[in-house]
């Protein structure tokens, strides 16, 4: 991750390198370059990487219908922060170096296929506590972020190169600690995780202490933006076809019907509250670029796993999870308030004004946790909060901004 205190400008875009020929030398794009988005390769890249969240989701589902929640929570927190970091990492970088030529190209395509390697060891990682495959797809993901940042290191002079070096070393030593999953017992694994996990962490603050790399603000949040989307149709996606598979096997259509109407009120509310809000002209220094960054590991996490508890809610419903209705509610309405209270806090509470705005999303957070105890009807009725949430918030806003024309007429 990098951070940086520009905005964009209004003057014409510089040429891609990939415009000037097969292989350019990595250099620094401009902090100020205007119309900067996300590029095809960017795209095909976070589409690859929900893959892996799609298979930590199954995982989960599979934990928790098999009363395993809490082991379920440990391993799909492991695996989503692995998933998570390397996006993160790739994504920071590509938004302050991504020249687009030959070589860039390929080596993002390797950082693909390491995912895909990691999606494989996933069900292994849940069922066995077997992290071979998935410290092995991890490794190729990092050793090709490693090669990146020394190409991008040989561009650079004086700070920028010490700061590209920073992070092909941080991320090289990272890497070996993380040969503690397959070499100390399992009871020690959580605590090789949580060490690490921090040590990941720590990489970009080291590596940006003196000179920070140009990322750009309004590209960096439509990256953000377009993964959560992502992230948010796979829950959709994963919701749909447990629905489906439940009608079709269990023509339980009328004690489904509840769940997939508050499945998709809650799904769409999510996307509303995200976007409701420009972020990108909050990002403008340090803290506030590390804090957001990082605090979307729970709004992805959070975002994927709605998915997975609305599959918990349709097999307990239909009669094919041995676990009791307050447990498959808590599995929708938890990580539902999670992602609530995550956006408030990095996004919306910056743009409200006033008690009244600022307490929407946390008294609606609080009001979905006090749906789980509504049984069949939990999931319907955090759906319905959810939507009024949404209702409410855009009431008070359209209240401001009609008093502000008043005012200023």
């Amino acid at each position: 991750m990098t951070t940086s205190s520009a905005s964009a400008s209004e003057s014409a875009p510089e040429p891609r390198p990939a415009d000037r020929g097969p292989l350019r030398p990595m250099t620094a794009r401009g902090r100020g370059e205007a119309h900067r988005v996300a590029s095809p390769l960017e795209l095909f890249f976070d589409l690859c990487f929900v893959v892996a969240i799609a298979q930590a989701g199954i995982q989960l589902v599979h934990a928790i219908t098999e009363g395993h929640s809490g082991e379920g929570i440990l391993n799909y927190a492991m695996i989503f922060f692995a998933i998570w970091w390397a996006w993160m990492n790739f994504t920071w970088f590509a938004s302050a170096y991504d020249n687009d030529d030959a070589l860039y190209r390929v080596v993002t395509l390797v950082q693909i296929a390491g995912v895909l390697v990691l999606a494989a060891g996933v069900s292994r990682a849940f069922d066995d506590h077997d992290f071979v495959v998935v410290w092995l797809g991890y490794a190729i993901m990092r050793f090709a972020m490693i090669a990146q940042w020394l190409r991008a290191a040989r561009s650079a002079e004086g700070p920028e190169r010490t700061t590209a070096l920073r992070y092909a070393g941080g991320v090289l030593l990272c890497q070996i600690g993380w040969l503690g999953l397959l070499v100390l017992p399992e009871h020690g694994r959580p605590w090789v995780f949580l060490v690490m996990a921090i040590a990941e962490l720590c990489v970009p603050l080291y590596a940006e202490k003196d000179t920070t790399t140009p990322w750009h603000p309004h590209h960096i949040s439509e990256r953000y933006g377009l993964f959560t989307i992502i992230v948010l149709g796979e829950t959709i996606a994963a919701a749909t076809v447990a629905v489906k598979s439940g009608v079709d096997e269990n023509d339980a259509l009328g004690e489904l019907l509840p769940i997939a109407a508050g499945g998709l009120l809650i799904v769409f509310a999510a996307w509303w509250i995200y976007f409701v809000v420009p972020i990108h002209g909050h990002l403008r220094s340090n803290g506030q670029a590390f804090l957001w960054g990082y605090g979307h590991y729970l709004i992805f996490a959070s975002a994927a796993a709605i998915g997975a508890g609305l599959e918990v809610a349709v097999e307990q419903a239909v009669g094919k999870a041995h676990l009791s209705t307050l447990a498959a509610s808590a599995a929708v309405t938890l990580p539902t308030a999670l992602y609530f209270l995550t956006v408030w806090v990095l996004h919306s509470r910056h743009f409200k004004v006033g008690i009244s705005q600022q307490l929407v999303l946390p008294t609606a957070a609080l009001l979905v946790i006090l749906c789980t105890f509504l049984g069949d009807w939990a999931v319907l009725t955090a759906g319905i909060v959810s939507a009024l949430a949404v209702a409410l918030g855009v009431t008070l806003t359209s209240r401001m901004v009609r008093r502000e024309k008043t005012r200023a007429q």
